[in-house]
């Protein structure tokens, strides 16, 4: 292509193009129905494998998610405000261990 290249020049060769591509692809040798059922197949398999890793994956972050749950039930029991019957053992205890060093 040329600067002075017109539009009827650059059609002429993008169809030029395009019917080489095109004898190039009727050219290509056709596909063994063998070797096709063995692509086929191993195309099932990676979708099996990619289907189970994704169940897997899956199963993992409900897991995860369930245990994270459980620490967080767990810490906010711990971290409950305290009754005043708690409150009022906790302050005795202190009381008595004070009175126990004297």
């Amino acid at each position: 292509m040329t600067y002075k290249s017109t539009f009827q020049d650059r059609a002429g060769q993008a169809a030029e193009a395009k019917q080489k591509a095109l004898e190039q692809y009727k050219a290509r040798p056709q596909l063994d129905p063998k070797e096709a059922a063995e692509r086929a197949a191993a195309g099932q398999q990676r979708a099996e494998a990619k289907a189970q890793k994704s169940a897997d994956k899956k199963a993992e972050k409900k897991a995860s998610a369930e245990a994270k749950a459980a620490r967080d039930a767990a810490t906010a029991a711990a971290n409950a405000p305290k009754s005043e019957a708690e409150l009022k053992a906790a302050r005795d205890a202190k009381y008595a261990a004070r009175k126990a060093r004297r």
